[in-house]
């Protein structure tokens, strides 16, 4: 099998979709490798490495596309990207559809095989592909909040863990998934006072085990969540739908009962948001400000730190690109019911239902379009 691996152009974004170590394994199996040159210098992987594990270096992404079967990315097709991808290839990247409109139209009309990392799920129904990053996420979340907190970044001008006889800062994670867990790690070890909000009690006590009494677990339908924000220094939005665009839980209303200067950092920025006045940014402008409260709400926070998230991403994303590259889409997928979630756009069709729903397409299902 032909894998073609694209220098990511997204704005800030570093991270490469191989390491040289995962592209020697597909190498050494036979597969060809394409890199484009350069990729991974800002993630400290160099093109003579690519070159010992067996990849051939490319200098135009065009050329990628247009000799790939496979074309392996992190962050979802730009659209001049989209305008190279050719019909039966198969992309294999984060693609968050459902808060992306223009990407997912321009996926159809390419009549590719799209598989995004975020809805491939594992036997206990979690996200393994999105887990690393997520917990990236949720780590740098608090130390990207603490830092706006700053009053040089328009924050408060709070230290988060307070010091020697000055109370530390509140912080209020919304979502007790792995961004909220990695979230309250950090936070708890920078001595932050840290409320988890979510909807599972079950959720809160597994958390209460992890943390002991270093956090506050809240329940979310037994409290009132205004209440809770205007005592708020640092909120973070941990929120996720599989697949599905972030519920709006946080008003333009809530906002103004918040204190001047509380940061928000809305990690489910790349599923549309879970506030309300939550809008993309990047990391070389990461926040804005609306009602007297700080935004960061950049769209590709692991990219941050390209060198640990692409190693952490290989690490979950490497055995299922093996066995696409192995057996081709449909043995893969057909063999494999959590990887078969992963199919979110098939030659046309919109194969993953939370997308189709998001924008009025009709849904087809994985497994009916490849026994057709």
């Amino acid at each position: 099998m032909r894998i073609g691996v694209p220098k990511e152009i997204k704005p800030q974004e570093t991270r490469i979709g191989l390491t040289p170590t995962s592209t020697k394994i597909l190498t050494s199996k036979g597969h060809k490798v394409l890199v484009e040159n350069n990729g991974g210098f800002e993630s400290g992987f160099y093109n003579d490495q690519y070159k010992e594990a067996g990849a051939i270096i490319v200098d135009r992404a065009e050329d990628i596309f247009n000799d790939s079967e496979i074309i392996v990315k992190v962050k979802e097709p730009l659209s001049s990207e989209v305008a190279m991808i050719r019909e039966n290839q198969i992309i294999f990247t984060y693609l968050h559809l459902a808060a992306a409109k223009e990407l997912t139209e321009g996926l159809i009309k390419s009549k590719s095989v799209c598989i995004a990392y975020e809805t491939v799920t594992d036997n206990n129904g979690r996200l393994p592909l999105l887990a690393p990053m997520s917990a990236v996420a949720g780590r740098m979340s608090v130390q990207a909040g603490a830092h706006s907190l700053e009053k040089t970044q328009k924050g408060r001008g709070l230290l988060l863990g307070g010091a020697p006889g000055v109370d530390p800062a509140t912080v209020i994670i919304l979502g007790g998934g792995v961004v909220g867990e990695n979230a309250a790690l950090i936070a708890t070890g920078m001595k932050a006072k840290v409320y988890i909000v979510d909807k599972s009690s079950q959720r809160l006590e597994e958390l209460e085990k992890v943390f002991g009494n270093t956090i506050i677990p809240i329940q979310s339908d037994k409290t009132d969540l205004k209440n809770l924000i205007s005592e708020c220094d640092l909120l973070i939005g941990g929120v996720l739908i599989p697949g599905a665009e972030a519920p709006k839980l946080v008003t333009k209303e809530m906002l103004k009962i918040m204190r001047r200067g509380a940061v928000i950092v809305d990690v489910a920025i790349d599923q549309g948001g879970c506030v309300e006045t939550s809008k993309p940014t990047t990391h070389a402008n990461p926040t804005y400000v609306v009602e007297n409260v700080v935004h960061y709400c950049v769209a590709n926070m692991p990219g941050g730190v390209p060198r640990t998230s692409t190693l952490a991403l290989n690490k979950a994303t490497l055995p299922y690109l093996v066995e696409l590259a192995d057996k081709g889409y449909e043995k893969a997928l057909k063999e494999d019911k959590n990887f078969l979630a992963g199919l979110n756009v098939f030659k046309g069709q919109v194969t993953y239902k939370a997308v189709a729903d998001a924008f009025g397409h009709k849904y087809v299902s994985s497994s009916e379009v490849l026994t057709n």
